[in-house]
Parts: structure tokens; C-alpha cells; sequence
């Protein structure tokens, strides 16, 4: 719920609160993401829907929208512990731009964090990592005025 509301509400409805919003929204019959499963049990999670659904990316300075393409947005990424460095993110992607292109979507964003050293513990890795977003598929497509990056996939239409 972090990008889906102002961080206000946000804060405001940590934990039940931003958990039944949550569940409201799966209820209602939206797609709020993909989930990736190994041998029947989930191991990773991406949140993926057209940008409008992320009003915090309709506020956000670091990361604006590059022209006029309609894009749909990855804003978050997680992977069960004992599937990290295992290409569970790669897949995740792929699924979520296999998802976009299904319901229409002509382009797919990330915005992943570039660690400031090697490397970065995983809590903060969150939105992704550049090296995943390029090996789905992902290319560069701007930098927001915080140096973060924008990756896109142009999508096939299914």
C-alpha cells in the first residue's frame, strides 16, 4: 500500500488498516500483482498495475513520467530468503510484463535503487536492481533528477 496511497493514509493505516485496503482491492477483483510459485508454494511477490494506480508516483520529484507513453509501473519486489541470487526477481519480471501485455499495457517501468556501494543489504532492494531489470528485458530509458533510474520494456500486445 506504500505507493497505492498518500504517505499520510499510509502511516496513518499501518498495519490491519493498510492490510484490509489491501484485501479490499484483491476483493474487488483487481490484479494488484504477480506471485511466482515453486513446487506449489510461493516464493516471490511483484506489484504491478497501470502507473495511475500508484498515486505516490503521480507526486514523486525522483521519479517523473519520461513523455507521453501510458506505462505500467513495477513498484515493488519480494522474494522469500532462500530464493534471493537465484533469478526469482528475473522471473518475476517477465511475469509481470507477460501480465501487463495481457490486459493491454504497451510499455512496463521499474524503478529499481543503484546500490551507492558493491553492494546493498537486501531489505533495501525492494523496487529491484538494475542488473535484473536489464536481464528481463528491461533498457534504461531515463534517469530521474535524483540520478535514480526509469527501465522499460516495450511490450508485445497478447
Amino acid at each position: 500500500m506504500w505507493w497505492r496511497l498518500p504517505r499520510s493514509a499510509f502511516n496513518a493505516g499501518k498495519g490491519d488498516s493498510n492490510h484490509a485496503a489491501f484485501r479490499r482491492i484483491v476483493e474487488s477483483g483487481e490484479v494488484p500483482g504477480v506471485l511466482l510459485y515453486e513446487e506449489n508454494r510461493p516464493v516471490g511477490w511483484c506489484s504491478v498495475a497501470p502507473r495511475e494506480r500508484f498515486p505516490v508516483l503521480a507526486r514523486s520529484r525522483a521519479l517523473p513520467l519520461i513523455d507521453d507513453a501510458d506505462p505500467w509501473s513495477v513498484v515493488c519486489l519480494f522474494v522469500r530468503k532462500d530464493r534471493r541470487r537465484r533469478g526469482t526477481s528475473i522471473k518475476l519480471l517477465r511475469a509481470a510484463a507477460d501480465h501487463a501485455a495481457a490486459n493491454g499495457a504497451e510499455v512496463l517501468e521499474g524503478y529499481p535503487v543503484v546500490p551507492r556501494t558493491g553492494s546493498m543489504p537486501d531489505a533495501f532492494a525492494w523496487t529491484g536492481t538494475v542488473p535484473a531489470f536489464r536481464a528481463a528485458g528491461f533498457s534504461e530509458a531515463a534517469r530521474g533528477p535524483t540520478g535514480r533510474p526509469i527501465m522499460r520494456r516495450w511490450l508485445a500486445q497478447a
